[in-house]
């Protein structure tokens, strides 16, 4: 079927108005469960969670869906707080 699209030119075509100083969800860092991140990393549709080669936990909100699978599967753990972004911030979802 021509014009058929896929999941990564349907997100290309949202808008994200990032605020870049203030990260809307907080993320736990020490003391986790490998598990519990774990499924956060592979869950996260956006792949935003990550670690590093010594178990360092990164978290990047710019490119967030706000989805909250996150903090579906995680909160009070690996997701200490999630909220929407305030001020007109976050993405924005354009379907055409």
């Amino acid at each position: 079927m021509a014009g058929k699209l896929n999941v990564a030119d349907r997100l290309s075509a949202n808008l994200y108005h990032a605020d870049e100083t203030h990260s809307h969800i907080i993320v736990n860092k020490e003391n986790i469960d490998p598990k519990e991140l774990d499924a956060v990393i592979r869950a996260c549709p956006a792949a935003l969670y990550s670690t590093d080669e010594n178990g360092n936990v990164f978290f990047e909100h710019l490119g967030c869906l706000e989805c909250g699978t996150c903090k579906v599967l995680s909160e009070g753990k690996i997701v200490k707080d999630w909220q929407y972004p305030y001020g007109g911030k976050g993405v924005q979802y354009r379907h055409g």
